[in-house]
């Protein structure tokens, strides 16, 4: 009896130093900072080795130092921006210029512009910067179908042009294994680009997700996360196959990843708020604390260094009233109609 009690006993501590590291709870600190300024906004972007943010604003991108929320530095001249990637090995950064069709090169030291590249394919919106392969990416809402765009970062000229399965492909991410995965938001797939060819070499479906647009890879456990509304998901790129699920929020637009930390950060929109989700193990994951925000927050990045994340979002006031005989909006319209005047720009910063 005593013999087969230890034999139980050793059994369960087996099982116990076995088992996968479930994340604890945790939560965060969250600090605002109203910026000013002009503009709307849509994707944020930080610089690891110096913490400064660059905040897409409309018509051009500010610059914030990250810890303080200080304003740095502006670029101006950046019509319909959307992003920003920043190759610091190679001292340049890059803006998506979807008004124009246009990127602008500029001087990541003095902010100047360099060049700028004309992208004959429009529609561009989300930026990368490929470390593993040296190439800035571009995800273009190009018509009639979708592309992606690789830039060198060292001259700003186009060296890869490829063409998707999408017209809305959003988030791209490189394995350093000679892959770029793009998310397609319409078509609710990711797609597998081969960097030699550069050509498209596989579709995945992602379902349960829908939307899928914010997108990171992580080197140590060989995963995909995908960031989208309501339920994100978490890929293997060697078989495409969906290993896990995560409940999020809605009006997902980005995803963040801090690989040291293994912590990653769902921005929702809809809600207001970020997920934050730990990795226990490369198939499991396990929701650590929703974090308040700002309504419409949907964009985020976290700087590997600080372990900070950052989202940006203008709050405005009443809309004005429609003049006098005007004709009530169709409904089932499309387009967000009248804004009101932005009353604040909210920086924010959620800190661990």
């Amino acid at each position: 009896m005593t013999r087969r009690l230890l034999s139980a006993a050793a059994v369960l501590f087996a099982s116990i130093l076995a088992a996968p590291r479930i994340g604890p709870a945790q939560t965060f600190k969250v600090e605002k900072f109203d910026i000013k300024g002009d503009g709307g906004t849509d994707y944020v972007a930080v610089e690891g080795a110096t913490g400064r943010v660059f905040v897409s604003r409309g018509s051009h991108v500010m610059v914030v130092e990250g810890a303080t929320g200080k304003v740095l530095g502006d670029i101006p001249n950046t019509p319909g921006v959307h992003g920003a990637g920043l190759a610091t090995k190679a001292g340049h950064g890059f803006t998506t210029n979807g008004g124009d069709s246009t990127v602008t090169m500029f001087d990541l030291k003095t902010l100047a512009e360099i060049k700028r590249v004309k992208v004959s394919q429009g529609g561009l919106d989300g930026i990368m910067y490929d470390e593993p392969d040296d190439k800035i990416i571009l995800t273009n809402h190009s018509r009639p179908i979708g592309t992606l765009t690789a830039l060198d970062p060292k001259t700003g000229d186009i060296v890869a042009t490829v063409e998707l399965e999408d017209n809305a492909p959003e988030g791209a991410a490189a394995d350093g294994k000679g892959h770029i995965f793009v998310n397609n938001e319409s078509k609710n797939t990711i797609q597998v680009i081969d960097v030699k060819t550069w050509k498209a070499t596989a579709s995945w479906p992602l379902a349960p997700c829908e939307g899928p647009t914010g997108i990171a890879y992580d080197k140590a456990s060989d995963r995909i996360f995908s960031g989208c509304n309501n339920t994100s998901v978490v890929v293997d790129p060697n078989t495409g196959k969906i290993v896990a699920t995560i409940k999020n929020g809605t009006r997902v637009d980005a995803l963040g990843w801090d690989p040291s930390k293994k912590l990653i950060f769902i921005p929702n929109g809809g809600q207001g708020n970020v997920t934050a989700v730990h990795q226990d193990s490369p198939d499991k994951y396990t929701v650590v604390d929703t974090v308040a925000t700002f309504a419409g927050a949907k964009t985020i990045t976290v700087d590997p260094v600080t372990h900070n994340a950052y989202l940006f979002q203008p709050e405005r006031g009443p809309a004005p009233a429609p003049p006098a005989g005007a004709p009530p909006p169709t409904p089932g319209g499309r387009g967000r109609g009248p804004q009101g005047p932005i009353v604040a720009a909210w920086f924010i910063v959620i800190k661990q």
